[in-house]
């Protein structure tokens, strides 16, 4: 039997499609590149914002046909969108045979075998007090440097534009004791770097009595023999404490990047998305993590034309990339999400308001990127190899920092995992060049 896989949006879902690709591997499945040659097809969907969930209804548009060629094929969608449409998902795409909510993932296979043996659609959207799955611990594959491990689901903040505590659920922090038993078992099998994912990572433990917090979590995980390298995301300013920040300066696994979503940069529009903080505020909390890590390489997200955005307000963002001085930005328009309150604001910023402040942000942003790159010409950085280029003929790995260096050694001389000292030659537009240090 064969799956294809497809995944759509955060590092959360690429997490749990490993899980996925994982549960079907332990029946006999083989993943293939191509809908056309698989006996199961599942899309793992994200409704963060409008486009993911357009992209899902055209791959159905493509794949449900495939079952007049093969009748037995068997299409699931799972995830945010899942969650959100139920059952309607189905009524509007005839031919989809699963549903299935983010807290239903572990009982994905089970549906599939009561699809074959029954031929009905199945559609399981129900929350749970633990969101199933996860515990599904995914085996990575030979050669894996770096792994994705989640600790947390759900979140109880409900900012005014987002959708994820309706798809996601509540806030629920696995038990650390679970936590730590699969990165031993992660860096057992050879990975080196682990990447610990939550909605909000800084509340870990918060609401669960008797549980360690996010901080002493880290430590825990920093003494685990065989791991080189600890990241995380995503972090909700209003919940990074100084113990956390404190830990940064601590903890010499831990990588001097974090990603700290800012969403805006206009005090009335954060206190519109419900953000819990101010810009000055904000700014406080980098100027600390900057007293302690001088060096930390931040990103964040930006949303550009929420409602009621104004030029001033705009510009207010765009004051905020210039103090920061963010390595990357991920920035979006803003997408009205149902249910949401945000989505009933009456002072809609035009779609063509929107695309043109997203155009500015981009390319300010782009200019402060490559100054930031340019800055490591001549420096030399620990290096952690992650595999061959894709420039070819050259290796590429990631400093600490996690930026991308590509860098030529002879073939056989190294390989994924390794930590090398690599001086920067030479900064591209989102990559750095460089070469061995001796």
């Amino acid at each position: 039997m064969k799956i294809y896989l497809e995944t759509y949006g955060c590092q959360m879902n690429v997490g749990d499609s490993g899980k996925i690709l994982h549960l079907f591997r332990q029946q006999g499945y083989e993943p293939v590149a191509a809908a056309r040659d698989a006996d199961l097809v599942v899309i793992n969907t994200c409704s963060v914002r409008e486009k993911p969930e357009l992209k899902l209804f055209s791959a159905l548009g493509r794949y449900i046909p495939l079952k007049r060629r093969n009748p037995d094929l068997v299409i699931a969608v799972g995830g945010c969108v899942a969650q959100q449409w139920g059952e309607r998902l189905q009524e509007k795409s005839p031919g989809l045979d699963i549903v299935f909510g983010t807290h239903q993932l572990d009982r994905l296979p089970e549906m599939v075998t009561a699809v074959r043996r029954r031929r009905i659609p199945l559609s399981r959207t129900e929350f749970g007090p633990v969101p199933g799955g996860l515990e599904v611990m995914a085996r990575p594959e030979s050669g894996t440097v770096s792994a994705m491990v989640t600790i947390m689901q759900g979140c109880d903040n409900f900012c005014s534009y987002c959708i994820v505590p309706y798809v996601r659920g509540r806030e629920y922090s696995r038990p650390s004791r679970a936590i730590i038993e699969e990165i031993e078992m992660l860096a057992a099998a050879g990975v080196r770097e682990v990447m610990l994912l939550g909605q909000n990572v800084n509340s870990y433990g918060c609401k669960t009595p008797g549980e360690i917090g996010f901080a002493e979590l880290l430590r825990q995980v920093a003494g685990i023999d065989g791991i080189a390298r600890i990241r995380f995301t995503t972090s909700h300013p209003k919940d990074l404490t100084d113990e956390l920040i404190a830990v940064f300066g601590e903890l010499e696994k831990l990588c001097p990047a974090l990603h700290l979503p800012l969403q805006a940069g206009s005090d009335r529009v954060l206190e519109r998305m419900g953000r819990g903080y101010s810009a000055s505020a904000y700014l406080e909390k980098v100027e600390k993590l900057r007293r302690v890590v001088p060096d930390i390489a931040l990103t964040t997200d930006i949303i550009v034309g929420f409602p009621g955005e104004s030029e001033a307000d705009f510009a207010a963002t765009l004051k905020m990339l210039e103090q920061v001085r963010y390595d990357q930005i991920f920035s979006f328009k803003y997408s009205p999400r149902p249910g949401t309150r945000a989505a009933a604001f009456a002072d809609m910023v035009s779609e063509e308001e929107k695309k043109e402040r997203l155009a500015r942000c981009q390319a300010f942003q782009d200019e402060i990127s490559f100054a930031i790159l340019a800055e490591q010409v001549g420096r030399v950085s620990e290096v952690m190899v992650t595999g061959p280029s894709k420039r070819g003929g050259e290796w590429s790995g990631r400093t600490p920092e996690n930026r991308i260096v590509n860098f030529p050694v002879a073939a056989g001389e190294i390989g994924p995992g390794e930590l090398l000292r690599v001086k920067i030659t030479e900064a591209m537009k989102h990559s750095l060049r460089g070469e061995v240090a001796p």
